[in-house]
């Protein structure tokens, strides 16, 4: 079993060959189907890290190839129907934390523990590129932005939480809330774009 420290060297000399990298993307991730190819489906157990006591609903789409890192922390559970994708950024989700049913989670995403995401909500760090009117959006590329939620959140159903948010500590987000900014510790925040509307400790 190799250690953690082998499987980031192993990771960052990827990075550092271009061509190695697009060799190993192709054997990796099916094109069209943009998701790791069955193969690598049914190794993702040896390369993904599930914390003692942690579950994973069998009909979860896990979009995890193995050059990113997917940690999911003790006691802590993805529902029935979700996605997550790390393939343009690393997730990880810590203790006691539950991804309810039908949520999108696409890196890179760093979730704390004791967060609670109830259904039907999307995180994401990725967006299209698409300033260049020349070209077609699908040949401009993607930029990410990394999504931090901090320990102790609860964000309800069908939430959207943005690229580059932080969600600070013990913070609530409103059923159908669009989070495209940072929200204070302590904080209750709701509507579209989402705004604070209340202070939980003053």
């Amino acid at each position: 079993m190799r250690s953690m420290k082998d499987k980031e060297e192993i990771r960052e000399r990827m990075k550092g060959s271009p061509r190695l990298k697009r060799f190993l993307d192709w054997m990796i991730m099916n094109q069209r189907d943009a998701r790791p190819r069955w193969y690598i489906r049914l190794l993702a157990p040896l390369y993904q890290h599930r914390g003692q006591g942690s579950k994973i609903y069998w009909s979860v789409r896990m979009d995890t190839p193995p050059y990113r890192r997917f940690w999911l922390g003790r006691k802590s559970v993805v529902e029935s129907y979700c996605c997550i994708n790390n393939a343009v950024g690393d997730v990880t989700i810590g203790d006691h934390t539950r991804i309810g049913i039908h949520c999108t989670v696409i890196g890179p995403v760093c979730i704390g523990s004791n967060v609670n995401l109830a259904q039907g909500i999307t995180v994401t760090a990725l967006n299209h590129n698409f300033e260049d009117t020349t070209k077609r959006i699908d040949e401009q590329g993607i930029s990410t932005k990394p999504v931090v939620i901090d320990d102790d959140v609860w964000i309800g159903a069908n939430a959207v939480i943005l690229p580059g948010v932080t969600i600070g500590q013990h913070a609530v987000i409103a059923a159908g809330a669009v989070v495209t900014k940072d929200v204070p510790d302590y904080s209750l925040v709701a509507g579209v774009p989402a705004k604070e509307i209340k202070k939980l400790r003053e």
